[in-house]
């Protein structure tokens, strides 16, 4: 029997419905249905057996925050990143990043090698960008020297780097569309992406961490039939790129999924220190290429694609559009490459010294063979020094950057006069950028956090180090 069928005049509480002022009544009145609570250390707990509901949500609504750790385990943090992730419902309300899960030490590492041996520690580096780490390493190593490498193998090096961007935007739009759940867009970045390595393969010897660029130059001459080869890759990338603007460009759920997601203006991308895509899909046009021409870039002719909408979107579009413009580049390599040769002349720097391709692979030519081991005991002796000590640079130390696919890729070389490096430090564009990711991402939806760092795409291995 109830209170109300005894004959109590008393006003029963109904459970999950009432007003703010109810719930006040119930608590003050000796109602055994009323919700009860009491203050702990950790805010206020609640014996819920009646009330508003609506009352108790919006006393615990500022309490509800999670933190989660997304990475660095996670098919959608770009590579070993692990995001710490403050949430509140969806609503991301702090976002740190941690790293130093790929740490190699690769700086160290250099500083116990001589400076051609090097070239196979920093390539390792930003892996997807290899030869750009090549590029400035040596570029740097060679203005320690005061020597500048032979026109033909400036052109080379060119022709290798933008050949590299190429793959490593193909790489950023795959893994984006792929952590984004647009799988068709993955499988058509990579595709392409092979078509780049088959020929990088076919030029170096290697897919990636080639090793090619060497102080003074670069390891051999191109290969025969290399003419052929860039030239039909530039024919098949020519008839697959516009495939990207049917496929993601104008689809309406890419896009809806991008625009006005990971927003970050010009003077956040100064504050931070911010370059690459990110920067000059905010409006300024800043590309060390044009900037600060390095191996001859201003003999080129070539657009830097910029956008005011700094979103994820324009990040997109940019990197779209840097391909064009660096196969537009190598098109212009193969008309400047003049006969001539690929390393300095100076014997003392030149290694490895006249290398061939046999049937046994790579190695050292006969003919040079048959003159150190048989005619001159110098140049044995001298082969032998170079090979195992390497040669002395003078003391100093120099900055030397270069525009890499994440942006400004930088080398600090310290030389005490040995044969290393007495201090190897890489600016590394993806470490920097890296700080853009809770401006982008705070305030945001969770979900659009993987399409922030998909958007500044860094390379953990370059983070690392």
């Amino acid at each position: 029997m109830t209170r109300r069928q005894q004959g109590d005049t008393e006003p029963a509480h109904t459970v999950g419905s009432g007003t703010a002022d109810t719930v006040s009544d119930a608590t003050s009145s000796a109602d055994p249905y009323a919700a009860t609570a009491r203050e702990t250390t950790e805010g206020r707990v609640y014996t819920v057996t009646g009330g508003d509901w609506d009352s108790l949500v919006e006393d615990w609504k500022h309490d509800e925050r999670i933190v989660v750790n997304m990475g660095p385990q996670h098919p959608s943090t770009h590579g070993v990143l692990r995001l710490v992730l403050e949430l509140e419902g969806e609503v991301v309300t702090q976002a740190r990043s941690v790293i130093g899960y790929l740490h190699t030490g690769i700086e160290k590492n250099c500083e116990y090698r001589n400076w051609t041996q090097g070239v196979t520690f920093v390539t390792r580096a930003d892996y997807l960008a290899p030869l750009f780490n090549e590029a400035a390493y040596c570029l740097a190593t060679e203005k320690l020297l005061g020597i500048t490498a032979p026109r033909r193998a400036q052109v080379i090096r060119v022709l290798l780097m933008e050949l590299n961007r190429c793959s490593s935007h193909l790489v950023a739009i795959a893994t984006g569309g792929m952590e984004l759940g647009a799988l068709t867009g993955m499988t058509a970045g990579f595709r392409e992406r092979e078509e780049v390595l088959h020929l990088l393969e076919f030029l170096t010897g290697l897919r990636m961490n080639h090793a090619f660029i060497r102080p003074g130059g670069v390891a051999q001459d191109l290969p025969e039939g290399y003419d052929t080869k860039i030239r039909d890759l530039l024919k098949v990338m020519d008839s697959r790129l516009p495939d990207y603007d049917k496929l993601l460009t104008g689809q309406p759920i890419w896009k809806q999924r991008l625009q006005k997601v990971g927003y970050l203006p010009l003077d956040g991308c100064l504050q931070l220190g911010i370059t690459g895509p990110i920067l000059r899909c905010a409006g300024l046009e800043w590309d060390l290429r044009k900037i600060e021409p390095y191996c001859g870039y201003e003999e080129y002719d070539f657009e830097v694609p910029t956008s005011t909408d700094a979103d994820c979107y324009a990040r997109y579009v940019l990197r779209v559009e840097e391909i064009h413009q660096s196969l537009k580049i190598v098109a212009q390599c193969l008309d400047k490459l003049e006969p001539g040769p690929v390393m300095v002349e100076d014997g003392k720097i030149a290694w490895p010294a006249k290398l061939s391709i046999g049937a046994d692979g790579m190695g050292n030519s006969l003919e040079y063979v048959r003159k150190i081991m048989g005619q001159s005991m110098e140049s044995l002796i001298h082969h032998f020094k170079l090979v195992t000590e390497g040669f002395a640079v003078p003391a100093g130390q120099v900055y030397v950057p270069v525009e890499s696919p994440r942006g400004e890729l930088g080398y600090h070389l310290v030389s005490d006069g040995g044969t290393r490096p007495m201090r190897v430090h890489i600016r590394d564009p993806s470490f920097v950028n890296l700080q853009s990711m809770p401006a982008m991402s705070e305030g945001g939806l969770l979900a659009d956090v993987i399409a922030a760092v998909a958007s500044i795409d860094p390379v953990m291995g370059g983070v690392d180090r």
